[in-house]
This record gives structure tokens, sequence and C-alpha cells, in this order.
């Protein structure tokens, strides 16, 4: 079953005053000349550069829920926030076909200058890793790990190809996603997107970010010709891994898991337990404004109180955009039968602290 719903969530009167003051001091900072996109002068007789990022932040939110036939419920939270578009894309199918009916798979991509590579990639990749053939109900973990990463490879190489065509070679994106089968968690990333496995009340598992100045990344960018400045590639790309970004993939005589940006993920292998409670896939939106060990005890806060996921994704958008957040925000929820379920004492302590915080606002309005 999977549902979808798109708008904005009522938000207690508090938060609202908190959404104006953290608009007021954001456009503070980007505000420009032109209306809803802030274009800016860098100088008389030069070009006119738009802004990344809006006056004001979109705040609508596209949410989708669903279910597997094995236990598994997820939703999905996605907004534009303050960045002039939207680059965002995502997969969620809860239940594979072709004998895989166990098996779930999700994914977020975060896409860079433009957002055609992300939505190629959400359209093509779980297509690739499935036809290479390493996945089946035997469930053999270094062939699912082997299927991964020769489907990134390939999508990729189908991507320069459509990228060429189209005229859209300087995007690329980031993917972070999860296979999950009756056995095991099968990590694939790429980028700087995370996967969070919460179990038993903690984090049992994050993948790792793949950023310039790690030292391996870094060895490998300046074998391949590049340098790393303002912790980005050649003092630009902020990612050392993505599908895309052919720009930084030209260097002669170097297979494409050793160019600048490499498209090959890095693969894990966690074993399910009774004790796994939820699965969080998001963007660098997420992660820039909260930790691993944050995030998992707000969430399990929230469930405690939220039998609606959808709410839980939207209010983990809300606590990313008011702690700074001025990228997309995205984030797939995915809960497991050990999850948190509804607490009527934190409902009645739920219902006493939203009491205390309105009566503040009222006296003391921000």
């Amino acid at each position: 079953m999977r549902t979808t719903r798109k708008g904005s969530v009522e938000m207690p009167a508090f938060v609202r005053q908190l959404v104006k003051e953290t608009e007021k001091r954001v456009s503070s900072f980007f505000k420009g000349g032109g209306r809803g996109g802030a274009e800016h002068m860098q100088g008389e007789g030069e070009e006119v550069i738009p802004s990344p990022y809006l006056d004001r932040p979109v705040l609508d939110k596209l949410t989708e829920e669903g279910c597997s036939r094995w236990g598994l419920t997820y939703a999905l939270g996605s907004m534009q926030g303050w960045r002039a578009n939207m680059e965002d894309y995502h997969n969620c199918v809860p239940q594979l076909g072709a004998g895989l009916a166990d098996w779930s798979f999700f994914a977020v991509f975060d896409g860079h200058a433009g957002n055609q590579v992300a939505q190629y990639a959400s359209q093509h990749l779980l297509d690739q890793v499935l036809a290479t053939g390493g996945i089946g109900p035997e469930d053999h973990p270094d062939r699912v790990r082997g299927s991964f990463t020769d489907g990134f490879l390939h999508t990729d190489k189908h991507l320069l190809t459509a990228a060429r065509r189209e005229g859209w070679e300087r995007g690329g994106t980031t993917v972070t996603s999860t296979l999950i089968s009756p056995r095991y968690f099968y990590f694939a990333n790429c980028g700087d997107s995370r996967a969070m496995l919460c179990r038993a009340g903690q984090v049992c598992f994050s993948t790792e970010d793949h950023k310039p100045y790690s030292p391996l990344e870094r060895e490998r960018i300046e074998s391949a010709g590049g340098s790393v400045s303002l912790q980005r590639i050649n003092g630009s790309l902020a990612v050392s891994r993505a599908l895309g970004d052919f720009s930084y993939k030209g260097a002669e005589n170097r297979p494409p898991t050793q160019q600048m940006v490499s498209p090959e993920p890095e693969v894990c292998v966690v074993e399910r337990s009774p004790g796994d409670e939820f699965l969080v896939l998001a963007c660098d939106g997420v992660w820039d404004t909260v930790s691993n060990e944050e995030l998992c005890a707000f969430i399990r806060s929230r469930l405690r109180v939220c039998t609606d996921l959808r709410d839980v994704c939207s209010q983990v958008i809300d606590l990313c955009l008011y702690k700074g957040s001025l990228d997309n925000i995205s984030i797939i929820l995915v809960c497991f039968p050990g999850a948190p379920q509804l607490s009527a004492e934190a409902l009645h302590q739920e219902a006493a602290l939203e009491d205390l915080l309105e009566s503040k606002v009222a006296v003391y309005p921000i």
C-alpha cells in the first residue's frame, strides 16, 4: 500500500513564530534583487549570477507512506526549503517482484547543478542493479555486493550517453540506498547522503560520507590530476563520489573508479536483528544540522506520540529547517516491528509541554 499527500502540515503557534524569525535571519544573508530567486550583480557590466537561495523558503512538503506484507512500514518527507530549485529524488519499493517479494529497496538521490541526473538515476538505478543477476532468493552477500557495485557503474555509463545527448553533463547526484532482504541490510552509499540504522534504542550503523578531504578520497583525487582546496575538488565540488559530474571524470588511462569523482558505491552488509527499530535514509540537508545520535533520539521520541510516519518525517524536516538547513531536505523513515510504540505517558508529557510553550509565547512573543 502506498499513499501520498502534498501540502503544509499544521504547526503549533510557537513553531510558526520560529519560522518567521528564521526567515528574517536567513534572508539577511541571502537576499538579492530578483523576486523569489534572488539574482544579484557581480559588478557593472558583469554577468548576472542567480543566487542558489530564495528570499523565503518553500515550506510545502511532499509526503508518502506505505507498507510491505511482512511488517515493514515506511514514510517519505521532502521539501524544497531555501534552495532555488528542488533537486532531490527518491525510490520507495516496499516489495520487489520476480521472486523477491520479501525484499525491499529504498534510496535518496541528492542532485547538484541541476536535477536531471538525480531524476535519471532514480528511474534506472534499481533496474541496473537487478539486471546484473546477482540478487536472488539465495541471498548471497558477496553476490549482492557485486551487483550493487556493477549496477552503479552501469548506471553511470548509460548516464554519460544520456547526458551528452541531452546536454546536461555538468550535473551529478549522490545516492544512499538500502536493499532489505529477509536476512540482511545491504547499504550502498555514493557521496554525502547517509543511511542510519537504529537498533535497541541506539545507532547501530551508519554509512560514511564521501568527502574530498578524507585521506583515501584525497589520494584518488590527486592521483587523477585534481586538487583539494576549501574542502572541495578543485575548490568547487563538495563530494568525492557521485553519479554524473563527468567534467571530473576525464583523466586518461584511468578506470571510472579511479577518477577525481568516482561512481563506485561503498557497500556494507549488516545482519538483521529482532531489535531493529527503524532505518533512516536522508540527504545532507538533514545531516548538516543533526548528528546520527540526535536524529535517532528525536525519531524515537516522536514515535511514542505519533502514529503517522508522514508526520514524523515532517517534524524531522521542520527540525532541520529551524536548525539552519539551507538545502533541499528529504528523508525516508522505514520502521520495523521492534520500533517504539505509542505511549500514554509520552502523550501526556507532550501535551503538557506544548501548553507550557504556548503560554510562554503568549507572554514573551518572539
